[in-house]
C-alpha cells in the first residue's frame, strides 16, 4: 500500500473515469441525507421478489411436464382420467404435480404474503418434498413408463433443494445485511450527524471562503473570493458541494475499515467499502511519482481537458460556474465491459479545495435545465464522493492519489457484471493518468 497519504477522485462507474472527468465521484457515507427514511423502504426486496418468481417457475414448469406426459400416448383426458380419478400411487404422476403445488402455496403465503424471515417454511416444504420422492421412487416402477419417469421426480427434487439454497444462501443473507445497514445508517445519523452532516450554511457564509479542512490558516484557500452564489438555485448547489466535501472527508478518515480487493504490478491498490444504500464502493490508491500540484492541474482544475487523454471519458462540458470553488459539470463516459455497458452521462455539482497538504474535489449528483434526460443515453447519478491529492511531507517530487467510486448506473445492468468491471477500469484510468504525466515531463523541463 502506497505511502499515508491520500488522494481521492470522484468519478462515476466503467466509463468511469469519464466520471473522472467529470468529477462526478460517487462515494457515499451513512450520513444523514443519504437515510432513506423506513417508509420509503421497499414493501419487499429485490432478491425476495426473485424467489418468489422462482418458485411460480417451479410450479409452472412442473404442470408443463405433466402435460406432456399426459399428452405421450393416448388422449388428455384418457390419461387425466387414470392418473387423477383413479390414481395409483406407483403409476400417476399427479402427485407430483399437487407437490409443486403444495410447494407454491406455502413457499408464496410464507415469503411473499407474510414475508418471513425464517427457514423453517421452505425446511417442510424441502423436507416433504425429498422424503415423498425418495418413497415413490422406490414404490414405483419408473423403468418401464416413458422418459418422464425419470425426468418429473429428478426435476421436482433439483428444483426444491433449488428454491432452498437460494433462500437460505441469497434472499435471507442478503436481507439481513441490508437491515444491519440500515440500522447502521440510522444509528449514524443520530450519533454522528455532527460529524457527517454539515450545519444549516447562512447566506454570508455561502459568500466567504471555503473553511480549512485542517482549521489552520496556514492553509491555502485562496478559491472563492470573487464570484460568489446569488440566486437560491446557486446557493443550493454550494449546499450540495460542502455536503459531498463533509462526507469525503469522513470516508478518508475510515481507511482502516477499507477491505482490501486487488492490485497491480505498478503498486495501485483498490479496496471497498460497504456504504448504506449506497452498496459497494470502490476505493483506488496509487503513488504517483510527480508533484501534486501536476495531478491536481490535470484531474481536477481541467475536467474538459480530460477527454484528450482519458480514454474513459468521451466528452465533459462545465454548465455553471456557481462560485470559485463550486461548478456543475455535464459529463459523458464512455462504454466499458467490452461494450457490455453502454455510455453514460451525468451531470454533477463538485467544490474544490486547496489546502496546505492536499488538493480536493467532491461532488455529488445534480439537475441542472441545461442538461435534461435525453434518449441518447441512461442517466446515471453518483453519491458523494471526490478526488483528494495528498502532497508528501518529505518528498515534493511525488503524491498519493485516491480515486473513490460508488455509481448508480441506472439501467438493467447486473450489478455483479458493474463490480467486476470496476477494479479493471480503475487500474486502466492510472494508466491513462501516468502516460499523461509522462507526456507532459517534457514540456515542463
Amino acid at each position: 500500500m502506497p505511502g499515508e497519504e491520500h488522494g481521492e477522485l470522484w468519478g462515476s462507474l466503467p466509463a468511469i473515469a469519464s466520471l473522472n472527468a467529470s468529477y462526478s465521484t460517487s462515494m457515499s457515507l451513512p450520513s444523514p441525507y443519504l437515510l432513506v427514511p423506513p417508509a420509503e423502504r421497499k414493501v419487499i426486496s429485490d432478491v425476495r421478489r426473485t424467489f418468489c418468481l422462482f418458485v411460480t417457475f417451479d410450479l409452472l414448469f412442473i404442470s408443463l411436464l405433466w402435460i406432456i406426459e399426459l399428452n405421450i400416448s393416448y388422449t388428455i383426458w384418457d390419461n387425466l382420467e387414470k392418473e387423477v380419478i383413479h390414481y395409483n400411487f406407483t403409476t400417476s404422476f399427479f402427485d407430483i404435480f399437487l407437490l409443486a403445488l403444495f410447494r407454491f402455496l406455502c413457499l408464496q403465503l410464507g415469503y411473499a404474503a407474510l414475508r418471513l424471515r425464517h427457514w423453517w417454511v421452505i425446511a417442510i416444504t424441502t423436507l416433504v418434498t425429498s422424503a415423498f420422492l425418495v418413497v415413490k421412487v422406490i414404490q414405483s416402477n419408473f423403468v418401464s413408463q416413458n422418459a418422464f419417469g425419470y425426468v418429473l421426480p429428478i426435476t421436482s427434487f433439483v428444483v426444491a433443494w433449488l428454491e432452498t439454497w437460494f433462500l437460505d444462501f441469497k434472499v435471507l443473507t442478503q436481507e439481513a445485511d441490508d437491515e444491519r445497514a440500515y440500522l447502521a445508517a440510522v444509528n449514524a445519523a443520530c450519533e454522528r450527524a455532527p460529524m457527517i452532516y454539515p450545519r444549516a450554511v447562512s447566506d454570508g457564509q455561502f459568500y466567504s471562503p471555503p473553511e480549512s479542512l485542517a482549521g489552520s490558516e496556514e492553509d491555502l484557500d485562496e478559491e472563492g473570493l470573487g464570484r460568489r452564489a446569488v440566486t437560491a438555485q446557486e446557493k443550493e448547489y454550494v449546499r450540495q458541494g460542502r455536503e459531498a466535501m463533509s462526507v469525503v472527508e469522513q470516508i478518508l478518515s475510515q481507511e482502516d475499515n477499507w477491505k482490501f480487493e486487488k492490485n497491480n504490478d505498478m503498486g495501485d491498490f483498490v479496496y471497498t467499502l460497504e456504504i448504506p444504500f449506497h452498496g459497494k464502493t470502490f476505493i483506488l490508491k496509487a503513488l504517483m511519482q510527480c508533484p501534486a500540484e501536476l495531478v491536481y492541474q490535470e484531474v481536477i482544475l481541467q475536467p474538459e481537458k480530460m477527454v484528450q487523454w482519458n480514454k474513459t471519458v468521451s466528452g465533459c462540458q462545465i454548465l455553471q460556474r456557481i462560485d470559485d470553488n463550486t461548478l456543475v459539470s455535464y459529463d459523458v463516459s464512455s462504454g466499458a465491459a467490452g461494450g457490455v455497458v453502454s455510455a453514460r452521462d451525468f451531470v454533477n455539482v463538485r467544490r474544490v479545495e486547496r489546502k496546505r497538504d492536499r488538493y480536493l474535489s467532491a461532488g455529488m449528483a445534480t439537475e441542472h435545465d441545461a442538461k435534461p434526460p435525453q434518449h441518447r443515453y441512461v442517466r446515471g447519478e453518483n453519491g458523494p464522493g471526490g478526488f483528494v491529492v495528498l502532497k508528501s511531507s518529505s518528498n515534493p517530487s511525488v503524491c498519493t492519489f485516491i480515486w473513490v467510486l460508488n455509481t448508480d448506473l441506472k439501467g438493467r445492468l447486473p450489478r455483479y457484471l458493474i463490480h467486476q468491471s470496476l477494479a479493471a477500469t480503475m487500474f486502466e484510468f492510472m494508466g491513462h493518468l501516468r502516460q499523461r504525466i509522462t507526456d507532459l515531463r517534457p514540456s515542463l523541463r
